[in-house]
């Protein structure tokens, strides 16, 4: 699995563009169009941990308008709320073994310093990680439920630390010590193996093992090799005797490979001609998980090992099934399905029968399915012919004598992947007219390590040039108004917005820039101290601001801006530790200073990524009236 280490997963990180109508159904055959409210009464859900009794899951869900923990039965039926923070995001982490208490996650303002917490049966909650400018991580029960890991940064603010918490009374004990900058940290449900990360270069890392039984001894390096290879820890087999982990070596694409604890010796389990992104068992072993990254769509197994036959899953066409939990008792699973025209919901499949339940119904009806559009996968010739990857989305009506205006979104990352599946930002998009074509550049994870590693160095270039190649190709399509394109991206998509309107000013007509990095000396030296065992691959992968500050700089927006013609929107979060709100007030600054038209919306309570339906409605807005203005004229 490729690794991506800075600025790539960002959750609710894009909101939409809204349009003008309130989705009240037309007839038949005619497309509605959605104002921002109306899409965003689409409740999004996450997350499936099964009560003791399996008779409820824990699911995280924003129908409150903030992300909270719910409860919900397996037969389906009402929710019950179980938080209600009115600002910070609360994620369900999981049920106690065997009562109705739960574990959660909260961090403040979107500030990314997370908490564990703990509901009690009576509602009072109590911090299991207290103390400031910490960070907290759950880590997995043990196989005996007595016990459960926390991993914190308390002592060390760049490295976490490893912690057993009594599943009675919470006492805490200190169970490893990191000292050595590893990163991933995996406990075997036995308590005995800790396999570990540690990070070289971003081609580069290894497994290493440590024994808890002899806390004396140094962690083992398990994965010897020559050359680059890039690993990922997967888990442990539930009897604690075999580590599963991803690895390239010797191959193009992330293979899952198995080591056997006793005899050291490995193997490949799962392959195919994508990446595996990852293998994972059910509570006592029977069925095991295998997904994988097939052409940008998630595609899931579930495997009997004990009759060593698939089992069915349900067929829905042009979807995902993604996020396999299974009960202990392992006679049920419960999983989500999501697709570009459908959000993610929930399911539960009986084991025993084959026979399936849909619990969540996550789009507003109010919205029909049929108004929203699936994406084509495409490849279209980069600068020097190499093929690139992407998305495309062809509004309803859109026709040589009808054309659409267009935009290119650039995903996060480096190396990010533009998926398949439900993307408000450019359902809103296509609902209102415009094409999207969702770009997978040259350093793209999902295509290989050749691909991946194709912008190593090279950013603000040879991944650039592919997201100009792609108005490029839109401009060949009938149906798509050359003249008016524009380009969107968040985090380094927004940097790649700034850096195609500094860098080739004609490329595109307007930009919205979502957090994005504009000073790359700034952005590397003053990232959060709990990066600090990926350090040296951001380094290799971008530069190292005290040796590399002159190319630096030279790819950095903001030391260009004057270049900067074309009306531009930035979006920012004032909490965010990633790309700090400097980065955006000065980029704002230079380009205002050319007398561009630059419009700055700043959110004082969100992070990397809008995680409140009030604030993703409000940024909606902007994008449209932007758009109105700056690009179509509507």
């Amino acid at each position: 699995m490729r690794v991506v280490i800075v600025f790539g997963i960002v959750a609710m990180s894009l909101t939409a563009f809204a349009g003008e109508q309130n989705g009240k159904p037309s007839d038949k055959g005619v497309q509605v169009k959605y104002d921002a409210k109306t899409f965003y009464d689409t409740t999004s859900y996450f997350g499936a941990s099964f009560s003791g009794d399996e008779k409820r899951l824990l699911i995280t869900s924003d129908a409150s308008g903030v992300f909270n923990a719910y409860s919900l039965p397996v037969e389906g039926g009402e929710f019950k709320q179980l938080t209600d923070s009115k600002s910070s995001a609360i994620i369900g982490v999981s049920f106690f073994p065997h009562d109705d208490r739960i574990l959660y996650t909260q961090d403040e303002g979107g500030n990314e310093l997370n908490h564990l917490y703990v509901r009690e049966t009576d509602g009072k909650v109590r911090d299991l990680t207290p103390g400031k400018s910490l960070k907290a991580t759950f880590g997995g029960w043990s196989h005996d439920l007595k016990h459960f890991y926390v991993q914190t940064n308390e002592r060390d603010p760049k490295f976490f630390d490893c912690y057993r918490h009594d599943t009675d009374g919470y006492v805490r004990t200190f169970f490893f010590k990191n000292t050595d900058g590893y990163g991933q940290i995996q406990v075997s449900q036995d308590g005995r193996h800790v396999a570990l990360m540690k990070t070289r270069t971003n081609a580069d890392n290894d497994i290493y093992l440590w024994d808890a039984t002899a806390p004396d001894k140094a962690p083992v390096k398990i994965t010897e090799h020559k050359g680059d290879v890039q690993h990922s820890i997967n888990t442990f087999s539930p009897d604690s005797s075999t580590l599963f982990f991803g690895s390239d070596e010797n191959n193009e694409f992330n293979r899952c490979w198995s080591y056997d604890l006793k005899s050291g010796k490995r193997k490949v389990v799962v392959e195919a001609k994508w990446d595996v992104m990852g293998v994972g068992f059910s509570w006592n072993g029977r069925y095991r998980t295998a997904s994988v990254n097939a052409d940008a769509r998630t595609a899931t197994t579930v495997l009997d090992t004990q009759t060593g036959k698939v089992v069915p899953l349900p067929k829905f066409a042009s979807a995902n099934v993604t996020g396999i939990g299974f009960a202990r008792s392992e006679k049920l699973a419960a999983f989500y399905v999501n697709g570009d025209t459908a959000p993610s919901d929930l399911f539960v499949l009986d084991l025993e029968t084959g026979k399936h339940k849909k619990l969540t119904s996550s789009l507003n009806p109010k919205v029909r399915q049929e108004d929203l559009v699936d994406s084509k996968v495409v490849r279209y010739p980069g600068i020097d012919k190499l093929e690139i990857p992407a998305l495309l989305y062809r509004p309803h009506g859109a026709s040589a004598q009808n054309k659409a205006p267009a935009m290119v979104y650039c995903h996060g990352g480096p190396g990010g992947q533009c998926r398949v599946g439900y993307d408000p930002v450019i359902q809103y998009l296509v609902n209102h007219g415009y094409a999207v074509l969702a770009v997978n550049n040259r350093g793209s994870s999902g295509y290989g390590k050749t691909f991946f590693h194709m912008d190593d160095r090279r950013h603000g270039d040879v991944d650039l040039k592919d997201v100009v190649s792609g108005r490029r190709y839109l401009e060949t399509l009938d149906w798509v108004n050359g003249g008016k394109v524009g380009v969107i991206g968040g985090s380094y998509g927004g940097y790649l917005v700034c850096a195609a309107l500094a860098f080739d000013p004609d490329a595109f007509d307007v930009g919205i820039d979502i957090f994005g990095v504009t000073n790359w000396v700034r952005t590397l030296e003053s990232i959060p101290p709990w990066w600090a065992s990926f350090r040296d691959a951001l380094y290799a992968e971008l530069g190292d601001p005290k040796t590399d500050r002159e190319r630096l700089m030279s790819i950095s927006p903001l030391f260009h801006a004057k270049n900067i013609k074309k009306p531009l929107l930035v979006v920012q979060g004032a909490n965010d530790p990633r790309v700090l709100k400097v980065e955006s007030d000065e980029i704002v600054k230079e380009v205002r200073a050319n007398n561009v038209p630059v419009e700055y919306l700043v959110f004082s309570d969100e992070g990397h990524g809008f995680r409140k339906k009030d604030n993703r409605i409000q940024a909606a807005e902007a994008y449209r009236k932007f758009l109105d203005r700056h690009l179509t004229g509507r």
